[in-house]
């Protein structure tokens, strides 16, 4: 059974930082990414980042530049270090895993329940 946990939303004035977990259990893969995604209520949920198992990370125009993802492999964890916030990354921000390199929602295999993010 594969659990995805995400922590470490909350309400930051703008120009703030948040740093977001997600901790996964139960996966089985050899190899995988791990990334980042945020919706906002009425809009599609979007690609923030991702990052290979081997280390190799990605992000979406937005985030680049003010958003570092990162992971610690003998925890499963991967981190989203999210720094010069603005009102426009308000969202719910979820964590998902795929076998292989997709920024397409539908396309991920697993996801978390997601943690709140709000840049007043």
């Amino acid at each position: 059974h594969v659990q995805l946990v995400e922590s470490g939303g909350g309400s930051v004035q703008a120009g703030g930082s948040l740093r977001l977990s997600c901790t996964a259990s139960g996966l089985t893969y050899s190899s995988y990414y791990m990334g980042w995604f945020r919706q906002v209520p009425g809009n599609e949920r979007e690609w923030v980042a991702s990052i290979h198992t081997g280390g190799r990370a990605y992000y979406a125009e937005h985030a680049k530049g003010r958003f570092t993802i990162s992971q610690d492999n003998a925890k499963n964890t991967v981190f989203l270090q999210m720094n010069s916030l603005k009102p426009e990354d308000t969202a719910m921000y979820y964590c998902a895993v795929c076998p292989f390199y997709y920024t397409a929602p539908q396309r991920q295999s697993y996801w978390g329940q997601g943690t709140q993010v709000t840049v007043p």
